[in-house]
């Protein structure tokens, strides 16, 4: 007679399954405390740790693993509506709500590649713990990636570039348009179908391992790898922001009208300009 397989506590152990719930919570809308921050990055470290010594035992490679994580968890990272966006920034509409967008990435890629840098660097402090450190570089790559990914798809959102398919199909799409930095061809129906194809695992594979390149520099002693995280972190997302807002101009109807100069909160513009 066959026996239930009840096992709660495997799936809460489950490291794949904690890895998209915990960038999930990384890049829901709203503040984390540092505190908390920290904690989600610690466990998602540990997570992907787990995840790591499994594909090693299957033979797959860095690259491959890292492809396939960022694949899983795509589908989970949370994509807002125009009218959700305008809500959650104080009624922006049209480029005044893009440069938001961008403003907001930017400071969440950078605090993150700051806690990842820190973090970093007091491995370098103390040498025996310094194995640990490269979970915490991949932790810090995929979330990064993610909202990365997810102010894309926001973007399409503000300019008006409905991309069509499932929700899994749309984050397939977000993310090989991230890969390629780019906004998606509304024209090109193959967008979507061709998500998955070989080209863009390749693409997704190198654009992912180029971005944990970056954070190698933030293993350095005392401060030096929390500030070059972060900063490299904020270069990087504008450059994104901008490269895709240009195509999205091009191929997409045009923005709405920006909400009048007199309406943005000056308070808001002091949280997001560093």
């Amino acid at each position: 007679m066959a026996v239930p397989d009840n096992r709660p506590e495997d799936e809460v152990a489950d490291p794949e399954r904690e890895v998209g719930e915990l960038v999930g919570k990384l890049t829901a809308p709203g503040e984390l405390e540092p505190a908390e921050r920290r904690r989600l990055l610690g466990r998602l470290a540990k997570a992907l740790s787990e995840g790591a010594k499994r594909a090693r035992a299957r033979g797959a490679g860095r690259g491959r693993w890292l492809a396939d994580v960022f694949l899983n968890i795509a589908p989970r990272i949370p994509i807002r509506d125009l009218h959700t966006l305008s809500e959650h920034h104080h009624g922006l509409t049209g480029e005044q709500l893009a440069d938001d967008l961008v403003r907001t990435a930017q400071k969440a890629t950078m605090t993150v590649g700051a806690i990842g840098g820190a973090l970093a660097a007091a491995e370098f402090a103390a040498p025996p713990l310094l194995l640990s450190a490269p979970a915490q570089l991949v932790a810090e790559t995929i979330v990064v990636a993610a909202i990365e990914v997810k102010l894309l798809a926001e973007l399409h959102e503000v300019y008006g570039v409905r991309v069509e398919g499932s929700g899994a199909q749309r984050a397939m799409a977000f993310t090989a348009a991230w890969a390629r930095q780019r906004g998606i061809d509304p024209l090109a129906p193959t967008s979507v179908t061709l998500a998955l194809g070989t080209a863009t695992k390749t693409a997704l594979r190198n654009r992912l391992l180029r971005t944990l390149g970056r954070h190698l520099t933030t293993f350095g002693p005392f401060l030096t790898g929390a500030i070059a995280g972060g900063a490299l972190n904020r270069v990087a997302t504008k450059k994104l922001g901008e490269a895709v807002r240009e195509d999205l101009r091009i191929k997409g109807p045009a923005a709405p009208p920006a909400t009048p100069q007199a309406e943005i909160d000056p308070q808001r513009r002091r949280e997001l300009d560093p």
